[in-house]
């Protein structure tokens, strides 16, 4: 029985020191094994960080050269800048690129006299419109002609300054268009949808070479929605030739003050004698003046104001509103404009 129990001892203890060390050995390797991680990276104890890749050698930057030197290869374009308003910025030292009127648009040149590859050189004719003119804005942001040119549609468009303006060109009509049937051609290039308003039998005079485009439009943007050349403070560019029908006063028409002439005309053409948006008088005033209603009625369950009852549309004498009320525009003592 003893023996039994003494060879039962020795067996449990010999499995126990056999646990012990195997525990002992997964102990050891998982150690090893991590410690062989910990020093396969970089600046792990006991063994020296891999020597840094040495940086990139720095790009060479370019420098400005002077115009003289863009001239060697491009002449043509040199002598005929000479003409140029802008070379201005050559001659002068308003804006502090005096001998480098070149670079002023196209960015240090050295790098490009040396290699003579326009990848080297800013080109704002093939930039995005956006980076293009802001080329222009340089010089040009605080000017007042150009005050809306930031919020005005053509920017919206993507319509960059190049697109209208020839900035390598010569003469007074180099940069940009300055006789009327050339304006009108430019304008005309994008807008063919308002060139072909002026077709129809009564329009202002523009295809006639009598007015051009900005004449009325502010293309560097304005203050209005259509950017319209402003006369005073908002006012359209409508009133610089119909200054008797600007006001103010005593009683207005609503629509004249609230959304301007084009409320009621089509200033680009239409088949109206007085370049109303619809062929008859009545049907313009009864867009308004009619209890008709409307795809959103406002409050009050109708579109503008009921006339009278004794207006019998029927009645050739009640088709023409402004037979009566003559002073559509506006009175200065009839609340009705009749007078």
């Amino acid at each position: 029985m003893n023996d039994s129990l003494e060879l039962a001892h020795n067996s449990s203890a010999r499995v126990l020191s056999t646990a012990r060390l195997s525990g002992s050995l997964v102990v050891a390797l998982l150690f090893t094994l991590s410690y062989a991680g910990a020093q396969s990276q970089p600046g792990a104890t006991g063994q020296a960080a891999p020597a840094a890749q040495p940086p990139a050698a720095a790009a060479k930057r370019a420098e400005y050269v002077g115009s003289q030197v863009c001239q060697g290869c491009h002449e043509d374009i040199f002598n005929a800048f000479q003409k140029n308003p802008h070379h201005a910025v050559e001659t002068g030292k308003k804006y502090k690129f005096e001998t480098k009127a070149c670079e002023s648009c196209h960015g240090p040149g050295s790098i490009h006299a040396d290699s003579a590859s326009a990848a080297d050189i800013r080109n704002p004719a093939k930039m995005r419109a956006g980076p293009a003119d802001a080329v222009c804005l340089t010089c040009h942001l605080n000017q007042p002609t150009h005050v809306g040119r930031i919020n005005s549609s053509h920017v919206k468009n993507q319509v960059a300054c190049v697109e209208c303006h020839s900035i390598h060109k010569n003469g007074p009509e180099g940069l940009v268009p300055r006789k009327t049937a050339d304006i009108n051609a430019q304008c005309a290039r994008c807008h063919q949808d308002v060139w072909a308003s002026f077709q129809r039998p009564y329009k202002h005079r523009l295809p006639e070479g009598e007015m051009s485009c900005v004449d009325c439009h502010n293309p560097h943007g304005g203050l209005t929605a259509r950017s319209f050349q402003n006369l005073r403070a908002n006012d359209p560019g409508c009133f610089k030739c119909h200054g008797d029908l600007a006001g103010p006063f005593t009683y207005e028409h609503p629509p004249v003050r609230m959304e301007g002439c084009v409320a009621c005309h089509e200033p680009h053409g239409s088949a109206n004698p007085r370049m109303l948006t619809r062929a008859q008088v009545g049907f313009v005033c009864m867009e308004c003046h009619s209890n008709l209603p409307t795809p959103t009625p406002p409050a009050n369950g109708t579109l503008g104001s009921v006339a009278p009852a004794f207006h019998n549309l029927n009645d050739p004498r009640f088709r023409n509103c402004n037979v009566c009320h003559q002073k559509i525009h506006g009175s200065y003592i009839n609340r009705a404009l009749l007078r």
